[in-house]
């Protein structure tokens, strides 16, 4: 790229816009444009269900842990991220469930890495690119965060575009890029030197 944030766009789908959400908010020093293609993991996390919590906390090890169903194994992915713990073998991360129960304090760190709740303190940031656009289907069941991260930020000063478009979580992505995503760099970055 050229060495110049006025020509640096980020962009990407699902955890790709989740990626760019938060990114974009920390960096606005390297990008000039984002674009939040049906962004998951926007609001804060909570506990897995009772149910869920028991299966989830007898994993022992990785083969076990891929048997679990999505949820299951969704809930292993977000302790990478958002709760690791290098002393606690073989997962090395912290659960959200200890003895049965939600623990609150790794509850408390999934919190702290949603981006609807870091769009306060990330206005600054925000405001400094030259466009922002969001996207998501009417069909696709992020759509409801999707749109609330677009009315946070214009509430807080923020512009913004948003489109829900005619599909679900994956059957246009292809479309968007070509047709949106493309685009919409192509007009809103600098390609001169």
């Amino acid at each position: 790229t050229l060495a110049d944030r006025r020509s640096r766009g980020l962009a990407g789908h699902s955890m790709g816009g989740y990626g760019t959400a938060r990114l974009g908010m920390k960096y606005p020093d390297v990008f000039g444009a984002l674009y939040i293609m049906s962004p998951c993991c926007l609001s804060a996390r909570g506990a897995p269900p009772a149910s869920a919590m028991a299966a989830i906390e007898a994993v022992k090890t990785p083969e076990e842990a891929a048997k679990l169903d999505f949820l299951g194994r969704a809930t292993f992915a977000v302790a990478a991220a958002w709760s690791p713990n290098p002393k606690k073998p073989p997962f090395y991360v912290d659960l959200p469930v200890k003895d049965g129960a939600p623990d609150p304090s790794v509850l408390a760190r999934w919190a702290a890495n949603a981006p609807l709740a870091m769009v306060d303190q990330y206005v600054f940031n925000l405001k400094k690119y030259k466009a922002i656009a969001i996207d998501v289907g009417d069909q696709d069941g992020l759509r409801v965060d999707a749109e609330a991260l677009h009315n946070h930020m214009a509430d807080a000063g923020v512009e913004n575009s948003f489109e829900v478009y005619q599909g679900d979580h994956g059957n246009r992505v292809a479309d968007r890029f070509e047709n949106h995503v493309l685009p919409f760099f192509a007009k809103v970055l600098s390609f001169q030197k």
